[in-house]
């Protein structure tokens, strides 16, 4: 975890907090690291920008990981309804695989 690399991306979110990019790097970078605090950081980028497609999946695998699976599940569920909106059918169709291997595993 780079703590110059974290305080920059604070600073860039500070001075742009509507950029959804800014909060989903900064989500990464606390990634290793952190988890619970990159899940924290996922989880308000769902709430604040809904349709920043990139974070259900990352936020969703790292449900997965706290063995979480209902969230993991219902998290791909809400990003695969974004990309159908956006017609992402991409995304769509790899959210859609990571939410029927959860579904098989949960089983």
């Amino acid at each position: 975890m780079n703590e110059e690399r974290i305080a920059l991306l604070k600073k860039y979110i500070a001075e742009e907090p509507n950029e959804p990019f800014n909060h989903y790097a900064l989500a990464n970078e606390y990634m290793a690291e952190k988890p619970n605090e990159a899940l924290k950081v996922l989880q308000r980028l769902l709430l604040d920008f809904p349709d920043y497609l990139p974070s259900y999946y990352q936020a969703a695998t790292l449900l997965e990981s706290f063995e979480k699976e209902q969230e993991a599940l219902h998290t791909y569920a809400q990003g695969m309804a974004v990309a159908k909106k956006q017609g992402n059918t991409k995304i769509e169709r790899e959210l859609q695989t990571a939410w029927q291997n959860l579904s098989f595993e949960v089983e």
